[in-house]
């Protein structure tokens, strides 16, 4: 079997002790006589496996009792909306920051809910950096602030939490979830795409405050309501069971790593040797203010436009595969997510030097 160096965005590579686990349990899990994916959710084998998950991420994240742990549907997309439907909480405005393409998308749905304050915009440079914190125009009576800590297309990743306040925090944590530590009680609501660091596409994870849950806008469906679906343990409808029993071997996974910490130390070794490599050489450039430079997303441009193309087919050759950068940016885009082993970024960095060498 020959594997490939994934560099997806999103769906992203898997742990492959993960996937040979999921194997060798796809048609008898544990001795049930059945896979994962035929069980009832409702059955004692699922809950086992439903719990388990649940626990393994409250120890990753020391998420207290003070918090749900719901594993829902919809994306992180669904979140933008579920947001002010939960936490508006009779309300007329939110402060959101604007720092590249997710940010904006959650600033467009919310505006649907409430007035939105942005209190800090990129755009004008092209989201390459984070407005300095002191010249955010918050407002302190919000019903909440969200912002991205990292955007995932356009490299942009937070390098501190913002300081708010009484003010709810809320973060869309969908591209850099578990891949450093962090203080879960200084947020009000955490949600993630497990499409990147969790898992397979099709389960969210949100973290919220229990204090917040049950003053819902009356009038929004009950699926986007917080309150049933804790009420409810993340089954009010049938939920993604093997996506949620996928993000569970992840979770353990990330135990057998040595926790979040761990894993923290490589991703920086992974996303120091990558920028090294670009930032030694006139060949490529990361367009990125250095000080918030993503470590789970790389984008990053070559001198000559025209060899992109001849990069992607010749890198792809290699093994090196979804290096494609967003339309919205070009180039090219590497996400390291926690499953990329380090020796993906090894061929990566020996592949760009042999090119730059043929092509420079």
């Amino acid at each position: 079997m020959s594997r490939v160096f994934n560099f997806s965005a999103g769906p992203a590579v898997l742990p492959q002790a993960v996937l040979v686990k999921a194997r060798e349990e796809m048609l008898d899990w544990q001795g049930t006589g059945m896979s994962v994916m035929e069980m009832s959710h409702r059955g004692k084998a699922f809950m086992s496996i439903a719990a388990r998950a649940e626990a393994d991420l409250r120890e990753l994240m020391s998420i207290s009792d003070d918090y749900h742990v719901l594993f829902l549907q919809g994306g992180a997309s669904s979140q933008f909306a579920m947001v002010p439907i939960n936490l508006l909480r009779g309300k007329k405005s939110a402060d959101y920051v604007n720092t590249g393409a997710w940010s904006k998308k959650a600033i467009s749905e919310a505006k649907r809910y409430c007035a939105v304050n942005v209190v800090a915009s990129d755009e004008a440079n092209n989201f390459t950096g984070i407005p300095a914190f002191d010249t955010w125009k918050l407002d302190k009576n919000a019903a909440y602030l969200h912002y991205t800590p990292n955007e995932t297309i356009g490299g942009v990743e937070f390098n501190y939490v913002p300081e708010v306040g009484d003010v709810p925090l809320v973060a869309d944590m969908s591209s850099n979830i578990l891949s450093a530590p962090i203080d879960v009680n200084k947020y009000a609501v955490i949600y993630a795409g497990a499409q990147k660091n969790i898992g397979p596409a099709g389960l969210t994870v949100v973290i919220l405050r229990k204090d917040l849950v049950g003053q819902a806008m009356e009038t929004m469906p009950a699926m986007f309501d917080y309150a049933i679906h804790a009420k409810n343990e993340s089954m009010y409808n049938t939920p993604p069971t093997y996506g949620w029993y996928l993000a569970g071997l992840v979770f353990d996974w990330i135990k057998q790593q040595g926790g979040v910490a761990a894993m923290a130390e490589i991703n920086q070794r992974k996303a120091k040797k990558l920028y090294d490599a670009i930032d030694a050489s006139d060949f490529y450039a990361n367009p990125v203010v250095p000080e918030y430079r993503s470590i789970m997303n790389v984008p990053f441009t070559l001198a000559n436009p025209e060899l992109d193309k001849k990069f992607l087919e010749e890198a792809e050759q290699a093994g090196l595969t979804a290096l494609k950068g967003h339309r919205s940016v070009g180039g090219m885009r590497a996400s390291i997510y926690n499953a990329m082993p380090e020796a993906g970024i090894d061929a990566l960095v020996a592949f760009m030097a042999e090119f730059e060498k043929q092509n420079g």
